[in-house]
């Protein structure tokens, strides 16, 4: 596995890959979420790419950037076990040079759900996969469905701006217990981790009453709700059942949506979603 730092590497060893080649851009800190894209890029593709870098202008000013987990031996250890080709560890100095000025805006699908809740942020994620992607020049690109409006933002930005890429979105992995993997879920102490499962309780009776017939969107907000409710330490940011491409809010009778929301557990900020239909 060749792991490298500079532009000019990246791209010189990018040169002698096999292709096609399929990219997974991380910020670290991996479990086995990262490691199902890995391993789905793998079985699509000829060789892989990962980078790891922790991007700084996609986290507000009072969030976790500086204490975000951060481990890359053990990162690199776990790649190079799947059989990655070649990894990328940009940093800051090299990603946002002195004078950087240049920014790629996302318009309609960032202004709901995590864009009013975290200012700027897509506009960082927006920027730098697009750094990532003119600097891996991949075929396939893998995300996942737990960060659903991420998917839809760079699938959005990938077809807008003609980037021959195909955006490959993987389903949510998650612990035995129905907890979606997330780099955060260091961060709960054993209170807050069993308090975490309502997220995926809520999400997983509102899917269950979907298929018994329930359709009203409202109808199926207040179900996630009510069991959101039932564990003090949760407090609910949002509870949303939009439309699964255009992320407006749905009301009414719907028939395919985007069940999504987001709480704070303690100092922890978690997400989860579930499409319906």
């Amino acid at each position: 596995m060749n792991v490298v730092e500079s532009l000019a590497e990246v791209r010189l060893a990018r040169a002698s890959l096999s292709q096609p080649v399929g990219f997974v851009p991380t910020m670290g800190s991996l479990h086995e979420g990262h490691l199902s894209l890995v391993r789905q890029a793998r079985h699509d593709c000829s060789s892989v790419v990962v980078s790891i870098y922790v991007n700084p202008t996609q986290f507000g000013p009072n969030e976790d950037f500086n204490n975000y987990p951060r481990d890359l031996q053990r990162d690199l250890a776990l790649l190079r076990s799947e059989g990655v080709d070649l990894v990328w560890t940009p940093n800051d100095k090299l990603m946002y040079p002195t004078g950087y000025q240049t920014w790629v805006v996302v318009e309609d699908v960032t202004k709901s759900l995590e864009g009013v809740i975290r200012a700027g942020h897509f506009r960082g994620v927006a920027t730098v996969v697009t750094k990532l992607f003119n600097a891996v020049q991949p075929h396939r690109a893998y995300f996942g469905q737990k960060d659903a409006q991420q998917a839809i933002v760079i699938g959005t930005m990938t077809r807008d701006l003609d980037f021959p890429i195909e955006i490959v979105v993987c389903p949510t992995i998650r612990e035995p217990d129905g907890l979606a993997m997330s780099s955060r879920n260091v961060y709960l102490d054993p209170d807050e981790r069993s308090a975490a499962l309502v997220l995926s309780r809520g999400l997983s009776t509102a899917k269950a009453a979907f298929g018994a017939g329930a359709r009203d969107a409202a109808n199926l907000r207040n179900i996630v709700l009510d069991i959101l409710s039932t564990e003090p330490l949760v407090n609910v940011q949002y509870v949303s059942c939009a439309h699964p491409d255009t992320l407006q809010e749905l009301e009414g009778r719907v028939d395919r949506a985007l069940l999504s929301l987001a709480v704070t557990i303690g100092k922890t900020r978690l997400i989860d979603n579930i499409v319906l239909g």
